[in-house]
């Protein structure tokens, strides 16, 4: 499989998620099986009037092709923050957002607010290809809202515009992460473009994933929120996909043991106090489906130093099952 002229082993993406798919958990996910991850959306106007924070979150994780996601809607500034991307990770390709629905992204005119005007759309496309000489693909969704689903010329706009690969969220804008994503929009877009198509929407199973192949005939496909708490979902997706019996989840010791090492390379990344504070809501995700697990959420709550995550982590694997 290929993104333009980047080889690609596999066909499992680990969407870009805010707050979530950082450098720690991408790593995470890029040991148990996602062929693909992407940073963080990080802002171009943030990178382009140098902002740390923001070019922090494009820090190149190991274990599989890594992209740089940008958001934005001035063309110019848009190619000069895809070339900033480059420079500061070394990054396989850059993405472009046009898909996030949150507010105070598309109030902007940043995100899925680009799907109502191709035209801007295309010349952002445009002037980051001629930026940079990494392929350039894009996400976004298939439409604004139900009287608005207008993905299938939009992707074929981005593909004469120059994308390599086009991610869509089988949901509109308004529709935000609600209700059932439409693959069946995702299998129009395929049969109008040449270049590949990542499907994403209500991927949360090896079940699921096989359904969405047969749907949509996708070249890609994207997990995002069945990640939380679970890296081992590309495994088993790709299980599904080699015609294999998915496996179980691990232990619940072993996933213990995988989320403390998460909540290291955190630390590594990030120093303690960010660490742990994110840990919080990343170990508590851990233990979503485990029994009698209130009481260690409540400890998980209250996170305050590396300490606290190896006497919780302990706890657990000697208490519950």
């Amino acid at each position: 499989m290929k993104i333009g002229n980047i080889e690609v082993t596999g066909q499992l993406i680990l969407a870009p998620m805010a707050g979530v798919t950082d450098y720690a958990y991408r790593t995470i996910c890029a040991s148990l099986g996602a062929n693909v991850t992407v940073s963080e959306m990080v802002s171009s106007r943030a990178l382009v009037y140098q902002d740390k924070k923001s070019a922090r979150l494009l820090r190149v994780n190991e274990g599989s092709v890594f992209g740089a996601q940008i958001f934005g809607n001035d063309p110019e500034l848009m190619a000069q923050a895809a070339v900033l991307a480059m420079g500061h990770c070394a990054c396989d390709f850059i993405d472009i957002n046009m898909g996030c629905p949150v507010p105070k992204i598309v109030n902007n005119g940043d995100g899925s607010a680009l799907m109502k005007n191709i035209d801007l759309a295309s010349k952002i496309v445009e002037h980051v290809v001629k930026a940079v000489p990494i392929p350039v693909t894009v996400k976004t969704r298939k439409g604004w809202d139900k009287g608005s689903i207008n993905v299938v010329p939009f992707a074929t706009a981005m593909e004469k515009a120059g994308a390599a690969a086009i991610g869509i969220h089988g949901r509109t804008k308004t529709m935000m992460y609600s209700g059932v994503a439409d693959w069946d929009i995702i299998a129009d877009v395929k049969k109008a473009v040449s270049i590949p198509v990542i499907a994403n929407g209500d991927i949360d199973s090896g079940e699921a994933i096989l359904r969405c192949k047969n749907r949509t005939n996708a070249d890609f496909f994207m997990i995002g929120r069945a990640v939380f708490g679970n890296p081992w979902i590309f495994s088993q997706c790709q299980a599904a996909l080699d015609g294999k019996e998915i496996p179980p989840l691990p232990p619940l010791s072993q996933r213990v043991d995988r989320a403390v090492e998460q909540i290291e390379l955190a630390q590594q990344d990030k120093g303690d106090v960010i660490a742990c504070l994110e840990a919080r809501k990343h170990f508590a995700w851990y233990l979503r489906g485990v029994s009698h697990a209130s009481y260690y959420k409540e400890k998980i709550c209250k996170i305050a130093e590396m300490k606290d995550v190896y006497e919780i982590a302990a706890g657990i694997k000697r208490d519950l099952r």
